[in-house]
């Protein structure tokens, strides 16, 4: 019952839903599949938890797709009429059946990146907790206690499965746990076998250099594996820019003559390809990309670990001592609701019977009787079909720039909730960081306080002494000062709920080594030295290895970086110009040459049949509302990407780096396509000025 409710608690919601349609799946459509296959799924589901069965994942890859296929045309025929959703809904449903068939393998990778990330921490407080104390069972749990999950998850389920005597001994439930990741990390399993060896060593000396040499594996495997994923990452990273970014944007560019030229195709039928099939395209070759990335290093959201830190993700104000608590998510709806309304008072304006009005010099035939128009409603130019004789729009330059608040607005608000959700979070661990950076030499220090002889409670006085000014000695300060003033044992000084100094210092490696202290010291304060020294030459290894690591790939991160922040936003904002420079030419073409045929019969003819060449073509205000949002959503997902890479699972900052870049980023393409837009409509109005 225990080990259940844990699991639920830590199971994400969307898993719990995607097992209630898999048993529903298998109720209603029954497939089994293949044995080979039903093999591997069952391994899938294993490794992450799932209450499912291989047939229930089978049947509902079919009977999802054929649903969508079904119910999506229907409902396609029946609002618009025409084919193209139609066709939509069949692509839709027959490319979902390969992932829908892959995705208990895709939870699975998931999970396991999630746990890899954990398995050198996994490793370093296994091998802490057994240099003083060689019991297997203790260090299992003292590990499971400080990682996050679902590492942790892992590791009490092996613990479980002895208390349940599903196996006999710690060391069995362990080798059947560690048998599920001889196909991807070997590295932890060797790892694992060197500390199971160092429980049958009769000599002290050789037992410690088995405990070692097992964080020695896993330390240089890491690095060795991590450097053949960056030197394979560039080709894929490259396929993914140009399938997902550039090539789409570019296209960008031909879609407004293709449009102009084709009567049939509207804004709504662009939108569905940039705003919906693409996205979910390029997410989908991200995360593949994402689930190749071997065992490296991953920090946890400390606002889940810590639920002492979890108002830190408000917006908090302080009035006369009283601390107030707003949900960022509030300031963004509202953020959003005006710039919405700004942006969409085109349509708002055009259906209240607002009348339209112009600046520039007087031309005839305009809907406002002069060059440039703000709202620019016209008739269709439409000779048959069901546009015939609708007014369509807004075609002015004044919606057209109205329409990048609507850009704004969507960006702004996504960012600055996911920015302020994680700002002051972030901050925390920055600080935690900072002192785990130099904790290492700290803890030398008090090592060698201790292997003095001089008692624990003194021993922390004279390196915060000697640290002074340092973020670790503020931490020995602290402790310090509750043992002196408030008359606390060494153990409450570090772990008291409400006055202990890891309350204002909250960090998993951190409390381990105090943790490893307090147990060790019971030994005497020679043994206690001896383990804070190793504990903090192990820190000073796992640090070593993490900036190698990311020496490894700065250099892709940092293309991936200057993609967001600058090429993704400036080339869409100056397509977005271009788009309107010639909609609008080619907007005005057709009247004029409608007009032109005045002249004599054969002109007439040939301009007459010219003019039925251009259709009513894309709005401008629509266009950019889609490159607006494609852009917004480009940003999304190569943020998650580029985090995935550069820190594996870590939620917290890819909330960070979603909030900092979205921000940034749609207010650079949303300040170059107001210029751009604006200048190449003005060079537009000079050129039919001219005609």
């Amino acid at each position: 019952m225990e080990y259940k409710q844990f699991k639920q608690e830590i199971t994400p919601t969307h898993l719990s839903f995607y097992e209630k349609l898999c048993n529903i799946s298998e109720k209603i459509l029954k497939i089994k599949p293949d044995a080979k296959r039903e093999k591997e799924l069952w391994e899938s589901i294993n490794i992450c938890h799932l209450n499912i069965t291989p047939t229930g994942s089978t049947s509902l890859s079919l009977l999802a797709p054929i649903l969508i296929i079904l119910f999506g045309s229907l409902i396609s025929f029946v609002l618009t009429g025409g084919v193209f959703f139609v066709l939509i809904s069949f692509l839709v449903g027959a490319l979902l059946i390969a992932p829908l068939k892959s995705l208990p393998d895709f939870i699975a990778n998931s999970w396991r990146m999630k746990a890899s990330n954990q398995m050198v921490l996994c490793i370093f407080y296994v091998v802490t907790y057994m240099r003083h104390t060689s019991n297997l069972e203790l260090a299992l749990d003292f590990a499971s206690e400080h990682l996050s999950p679902p590492l942790s998850l892992d590791l009490k389920k092996v613990l479980w499965d002895v208390e349940t005597e599903k196996y006999e001994s710690v060391k069995e439930s362990l080798d059947s746990y560690l048998d599920t990741w001889r196909k991807w990390n070997r590295e932890f399993i060797e790892s694992f076998h060197l500390i199971e060896s160092s429980l049958y060593e009769g000599s002290e000396e050789r037992r410690l250099t088995m405990l070692d040499k097992s964080l020695d594996v896993i330390l240089e495997e890491t690095y060795e594996k991590m450097l053949h994923y960056a030197q394979n990452l560039k080709s894929p990273i490259t396929m993914l820019h140009m399938l997902g970014i550039i090539m789409p944007i570019l296209g960008l560019v031909i879609l407004p003559l293709i449009v102009s030229f084709m009567s049939e195709v509207r804004w709504y039928h662009i939108a569905t390809l940039y705003n919906v099939l693409l996205p979910i395209g390029t997410f989908y070759l991200g995360k593949s990309i994402l689930a190749r990335r071997p065992t490296g290093y991953g920090d946890s959201d400390i606002a889940e670990t810590n639920p002492e830190l979890r108002k830190y993700r408000n917006i908090l104000i302080n009035l006369g001592g009283v601390e107030i608590k707003i949900n960022p998510l509030w300031l963004s709806v509202f953020i959003a609701m005006i710039f919405l309304i700004v942006g969409l008072s085109p349509i708002l304006l055009h259906a209240m019977g607002f009348p339209d009005f112009g600046f520039g010099r007087e031309l005839e035939g305009s809907s406002c009787g002069r060059q440039y128009c703000f709202l620019g409603y016209r008739e269709s130019s439409a000779t048959e079909g069901s546009m015939v004789g609708k007014i369509i729009g807004p075609f002015g330059l004044g919606a057209s720039v109205l329409s990048v608040f609507v850009t704004l607005g969507v960006g702004l608000s996504i960012g600055i909730y996911f920015k302020l959700r994680s700002k002051n979070v972030i901050k925390v661990r920055e600080n935690t960081k900072k002192l785990e950076a130099e904790f290492a030499s700290a803890l030398f220090q008090l090592g060698n306080r201790l292997g003095d002889g001089l008692p624990a409670e003194i021993a922390f006085s004279k390196v915060s002494d000697t640290m002074e000014g340092t973020v670790s000695g503020n931490f020995f300060a602290m402790v310090s000062t509750n043992i002196r003033k408030l008359g606390l044992g060494v153990k409450d000084a570090i772990f008291n709920p409400t006055t202990g100094a890891l309350v204002y210092f909250p960090s998993n490696i951190i409390e381990s080594s105090m943790k490893v202290l307090i147990e060790s010291i019971k030994k005497g304060p020679k043994i206690a030295a001896q383990a804070l020294t190793n504990v903090a030459r192990y820190i000073k290894e796992i640090h070593k290895v993490n900036e190698r690591l990311k020496d490894l790939l700065a250099e892709i991160i940092s293309s991936m970086k200057s993609q967001i922040k600058f090429l993704a936003p400036a080339i869409s904002g100056i397509v977005v110009g271009i788009t309107s420079m010639i909609t609008s030419i080619i907007g005005n073409l057709g009247p004029l040459l409608k007009k032109a045929t005045g002249g004599g019969e054969a002109a007439a003819g040939g301009m007459a049949g010219l003019s039925e060449l251009f259709s009513d073509g894309v709005t401008t205000f629509h266009f950019q509302i889609i490159v607006g949002l494609y852009v917004i959503e480009t940003i999304y997902i190569m943020s998650i990407l580029t985090n995935g890479i550069e820190n594996g699972s870590d939620k917290l900052n890819e909330r960070y780096m979603i909030g900092s870049n979205m921000t940034k980023s749609v207010v650079l393409y949303s300040i170059i396509s107001l210029i751009v837009m604006v200048l190449f409509n003005l060079v537009a109005g000079a050129i039919m000025g001219g005609i």
